[in-house]
């Protein structure tokens, strides 16, 4: 299903590292964003996610939404492949210092966003400013007791969807491989992260582990527990009222966040090679 953009907000196709996608432009961004969207990895598309993506527009931001591959016909790391392509290119093709971008995800999202900061810092690639986590799915294994102890305080999300899903996903990988299942990665040296999570979602838990290990390895990490939200709350920009002031939140730290490294002592431009 598609969804319209924020009012005054233009929408166009564009290609990043060989990655279909879209741009979300505002008249006057003063910062840019790779929004990787959520959907279990089963589902979405920049054209699903155009409000939400949309909505980071509204603080200033130029995103671009890859249209990353897709389970089950195409298994880990396909998706991951195409979102570090994609960012790839915003440095090599679109000359964006990584100091003036942040990456952000939903659910999916969110996990394929930790991931990939933890591929980056592996491969030597400059690192974004910070980034935002809506919700992640960090553990691909199903272990937390959230998934118990929350299963059925939603409609539509229910602990027996987690594990076929992520078994689509893993395409017979193992679901404590860390760049499947973030959660047991080496998170060390990461950037700034802030994470959203509802106090009654099935993921509560691997939102609250991931903020624990993550700051045990000496990250800032920015951590709110929402009530009374659904998984996936951002999604409902105009609907909920949480959707937009969660935006907002996590806009104003991406934003700070690139504002602390420009004033960084010794900050040089930094670019990667096609």
């Amino acid at each position: 299903m598609e969804t319209a953009p924020p009012r005054g907000t233009a929408v166009r196709p564009g290609h990043l590292g060989g990655v279909p996608g879209e741009w979300l432009e505002p008249q006057n961004p003063v910062a840019h964003l790779l929004y990787l969207h959520g959907g279990a990895y089963v589902l979405g598309s920049p054209a699903t996610h155009r409000l939400l993506a949309g909505s980071f527009c509204r603080h200033g931001f130029r995103v671009f939404v890859p249209d990353y591959r897709l389970a089950p016909e195409h298994g880990f790391p396909a998706a991951l492949d195409d979102c570090e392509a994609a960012y790839r290119g915003l440095l090599a093709q679109e000359g964006i210092d990584p100091d003036a971008l942040a990456v952000a995800g939903e659910s999916a999202g969110g996990g394929l966003t930790l991931s990939l900061l933890v591929r980056l810092r592996d491969g030597g690639v400059p690192l974004p400013a910070a980034a935002a986590l809506f919700s992640p799915w960090t553990d691909l294994a199903v272990t937390g007791r959230s998934v118990e102890a929350n299963n059925r305080a939603e409609d539509l999300f229910f602990n027996d969807n987690l594990r076929p899903v992520a078994e689509l996903y893993l395409a017979g990988a193992d679901p404590m491989t860390p760049l499947a299942s973030p959660l047991y990665a080496d998170l060390s040296g990461l950037p700034p992260l802030l994470v959203h999570v509802g106090e009654r979602e099935l993921l509560l838990d691997d939102a609250a582990r991931l903020v624990e290990r993550a700051a045990a390895a000496g990250d800032e990490v920015a951590f709110e527990r929402w009530p009374v939200v659904p998984h996936g709350w951002q999604l409902l920009q105009g609907i909920v009222p949480e959707a937009a002031r969660s935006v907002a939140e996590a806009a104003a730290f991406l934003h700070a966040r690139i504002r602390n490294r420009a004033a960084a002592p010794g900050r040089q431009s930094r670019r990667v090679p096609a």
